[in-house]
């Protein structure tokens, strides 16, 4: 496996990024209204294009891989969804906006395309005679700002995690729209807004991050009280692991027994574990390791040869 690589793009805070499905570009606001698309060019990360729409500091970005739309989502209450199409005067492509009429009286604060890449939270789907995309929200119970989405695999169902300390599981199925998703461990009837499961550690805390398994089945979520909680909802089970470290920010599966999650710590903790429970890996870093010598700077703290990314290395 390569080593990692790091690159100075700015010294200004990056409020949000995403990358291009092959990794090749990334779109990135620096903390302002707009959305810079970088390209890889040598060894060094140049702007090829800047998307202007937004009066106020984006606070979310995502880069859908199959139809190559961003979406972005800003403090002034607004998303837009950026299409490549043809410049009719010099017939080079360029990033066209789309509005998402998001009918909301406070900032956006994440956004992330479903797995068909035809919904978006607040739950919007594209309404081709008017050109803009039309929202549908889900509110109660949520009593607090929403800090971390994820969608399921089935392009359905949705998991939340707010500041008013809970993970909840929502079915964001609109009628003539979505394909009927068939029963799974989280419900058979699931008209929108259902709420199919609410969920919180147990000392509470802002849940920065939640996500799905690969199967769907199982739910994670990194709360304010520097834990990792697990839920199985077909057993049911839940496992919280809590950890003497600064929170969790983020967190991702790599497969249906393993995530690996990232925070305040400034390292990535691998954990593992089955529905008969959970337990903390170990850092993925390995800090003792000398820097990579090359055009790209090594992190300093993510050497990829400690006891717990060989476990992650050889998992099947």
């Amino acid at each position: 496996m390569a080593m990692p690589e790091e690159y100075t793009i700015s010294q200004t805070p990056i409020t949000a990024h995403s990358f291009s499905a092959d990794r090749q570009e990334v779109c990135v606001s620096l903390n302002s209204n707009e959305a810079q698309i970088l390209r890889k060019q040598g060894t060094e990360w140049k702007t090829v294009e800047t998307l202007a729409e937004h009066d106020k500091v984006i606070t979310s970005i995502d880069w859908a891989p199959n139809s190559n739309r961003i979406v972005t989502a800003s403090q002034d209450r607004n998303a837009y969804v950026w299409s490549q199409t043809p410049d009719p005067l010099t017939g080079q492509l360029v990033w066209k906006p789309t509005l998402v009429l998001l009918r909301i009286n406070r900032a956006a604060t994440y956004v992330r395309w479903s797995p068909n890449e035809d919904n978006a939270i607040a739950i919007c789907s594209f309404d081709p005679e008017s050109d803009w995309w039309v929202s549908r929200q889900l509110k109660k119970p949520i009593r607090s700002t929403v800090l971390a989405i994820d969608w399921h695999p089935n392009n359905v169902l949705l998991a939340s995690g707010s500041a008013d300390m809970k993970a909840r599981v929502f079915s964001a199925y609109i009628k003539d729209v979505d394909k009927k998703p068939q029963a799974s461990v989280w419900g058979e009837k699931l008209p929108f807004n259902t709420l199919c499961g609410e969920y919180s550690s147990s000392s509470g805390g802002w849940v920065h991050s939640v996500g799905f398994s690969p199967s769907g089945d199982v739910l994670a979520f990194a709360s304010h009280d520097s834990s990792i909680t697990i839920v199985y909802p077909g057993g049911p089970a839940i496992f919280t692991v809590k950890q003497s470290t600064l929170p969790y920010a983020s967190l991702c599966w790599t497969s249906e027994d393993m995530l690996v999650a990232a925070g305040h710590d400034c390292q990535p903790m691998l954990f593992q574990g089955t529905g008969a429970g959970w337990k903390a890996v170990g850092s993925l870093d390995d800090t003792s390791a000398p820097k990579s010598a090359g055009t790209g700077r090594a992190s300093p703290a993510g050497r990829l040869n400690s006891a717990a990314f060989a476990t992650f290395r050889n998992a099947d």
